[in-house]
């Protein structure tokens, strides 16, 4: 399954963010902690160079301890301050507060070499479609100051938010990247909704994450639908869509919709806390 969706405004965005990144002083990534990888926008990477940044990997609730854990420990092992955190249920916000100022240690340093005291540490949120970043924000301000949606694309412009007299937070449209050069990334992507749903094959789309299942966590999909999930995948979606009732006219078995409520059950977390991409795989 080939994935490409680049909406225009996030052309603009790109442009934006290289003139922003130049007020900043760090760049606080998002990344979704079920993979972290193809989440990683390497336009935000290289945009990002030069900075203090900080990787807050989101959504850990839904993905595997274990694979967070390894997670964790390859990103410091790069060098860079990690955080497990779920912004819908502020699990982590106590300790991203600390994270920033070990990120910004250096800056803090040169500061007080200048004399300069007490300025905030101005930080970039940044990130792809539908990883959290509205979200974050407003659980980490304890307010909603940023509109959140749960679709690609909610935030359209800039908006700076000080949340102290030692935090300015920047907040930024979610940005793709033009093309992926590994069809392995769009369908990742895609899996957990940070492409646009209405361009997708939802059928195509089922069976690939039915693939997955099967694979890396056999006996999850027999555990939620009760059914054999040995064999063909489009089988098993026909079987799903009779055993859930997603029937056409004459009892058909309607595999559009069985399709749409397997991915709503990947996405949500009720097939289970799963990591689709592996520290040990990469």
């Amino acid at each position: 399954m080939n994935v490409q969706w680049y909406p225009g405004h996030m052309t603009k965005a790109v442009r934006s963010m290289q003139e922003d990144i130049k007020l900043v002083d760090l760049v606080i990534e998002l990344l979704d902690a079920r993979l972290p990888v193809s989440s990683r926008n390497p336009d935000i990477n290289r945009l990002g160079q030069g900075k203090a940044r900080l990787i807050l990997l989101n959504k850990a609730d839904l993905a595997d301890a274990r694979e967070n854990d390894n997670w964790i420990r390859y990103f410091k092992n790069e060098g860079a301050e990690a955080v497990l955190i779920d912004s819908r249920k502020n699990t982590g916000m106590g300790d991203i507060r600390a994270a920033v100022k070990n990120a910004c240690k250096e800056k803090r340093e040169r500061d007080a070499k200048r004399g300069i005291k007490n300025r905030p540490v101005r930080a970039m949120v940044a990130g792809i479609p539908n990883v959290g970043k509205s979200t974050f924000i407003n659980s980490f301000a304890k307010k909603a100051v940023a509109k959140t949606g749960n679709r690609p694309g909610v935030t359209k412009g800039k908006q700076w938010i000080r949340l102290s007299n030692e935090l300015e937070l920047l907040d930024t449209p979610g940005i793709l990247w033009p093309k992926f050069e590994d069809e392995t990334v769009g369908l990742h992507l895609a899996m957990t909704g940070s492409i646009n749903d209405e361009i997708l094959p939802k059928q195509e789309l089922g069976l690939a994450i039915a693939s997955f299942m099967k694979e890396s966590y056999p006996g999850r999909l027999n555990e939620r639908y009760g059914l054999d999930e040995a064999g063909d995948e489009a089988k098993f979606l026909d079987a799903v869509a009779l055993r859930m009732g997603c029937l056409k006219k004459g009892s058909e078995p309607d595999t559009e919709r069985a399709a749409a409520l397997l991915i709503d059950d990947f996405r949500s977390g009720r097939l289970g806390k799963i990591s689709i991409e592996r520290v040990d795989v990469q």
